[in-house]
């Protein structure tokens, strides 16, 4: 069965790192560790692995609530365990009383130490507290060189992984019709603004979806694809419940609050 006829062209490369992966394991029997994959990879990768038995795989991100997870590809006889998973939780604390730092904050911080995003687990910020799961391999650079965010000095230690504050974001979810899946018709439904603008938006590379940058308003979006708008958040498109006589969609999004 050929893989790639279920998803995008763009994501062809992905499943071909990720079957890259799979030869490697199995012709030199030793076990591979991906980068952090977000929610869009996990599912491209899973169903890549599901098409191999003689391998076995695990994900982990620190907590099972984990949005971004790494992933171990071993041989079959290897047992996977959470402890070899190469993460670390690094935490710091902040002035909450006088700067208020946001996750964006932390991210671009973060970004401009030249490290990969994919070296980056999930992040929390709140009441005054920072956390920060991390591949195990830069931990102690990020110690030594992570020093500033804004104008706030920080200092991050390691902490144990189950010390990870739980992400407090909720999901909303409206149902609707709309008139077709192209990406500006989905963004004017999400964000409640004008089609004209959602066209303006996506132009401007200020949308995303599964995490990369499209460009194209007629670009189509499909069950399940994970989107965001510069400044305005994430939303999703959770379900496609079918057409109405008049050929709109009935769909229902849900916006993270």
């Amino acid at each position: 069965m050929d893989i790639y006829q279920h998803f995008r062209e763009e994501e062809r490369p992905f499943i071909d790192q990720m079957t890259s992966l799979q030869r490697d394991v199995e012709m030199r029997y030793e076990r591979k560790e991906t980068d952090f994959l977000n929610p869009r990879e996990q599912q491209i990768f899973k169903s890549v692995m599901g098409m191999n038995m003689d391998l076995k795989w695990s994900l982990s991100g620190g907590q099972n609530y984990a949005e971004r997870k790494r992933a171990i590809i071993a041989p079959e006889y290897e047992i996977i365990k959470e402890e070899d998973f190469s993460l670390t939780l690094l935490a710091a604390d902040y002035a909450e009383k006088f700067l208020t730092i946001e996750h964006r904050d932390v991210l671009g911080s973060f970004m401009s130490l030249g490290i990969k995003r994919e070296k980056l687990g999930d992040l929390v910020v709140r009441d005054g507290k920072i956390h920060i799961i991390t591949a195990s391999e830069i931990s102690d650079y990020i110690r030594m060189n992570f020093t500033s965010i804004k104008k706030a000095n920080v200092e991050f230690s390691e902490k144990p992984l189950d010390q990870m504050m739980v992400n407090e974001e909720t999901w909303k979810y409206k149902d609707s019709t709309i008139s077709s899946l192209r990406l500006d018709v989905v963004v004017k439904e999400i964000y409640g603004i004008s089609r004209k603008k959602a066209s303006m938006y996506i132009e401007a590379e200020h949308v995303k979806v599964n995490f990369r940058t499209v460009d194209n308003p007629a670009f189509t979006v499909r069950e399940g694809d994970l989107l965001s708008l510069r400044g305005m958040g994430r939303s999703r498109l959770e379900t496609i419940h079918g057409t109405t006589k008049k050929d709109k969609f009935k769909v229902t999004t849900g916006q993270l609050n």
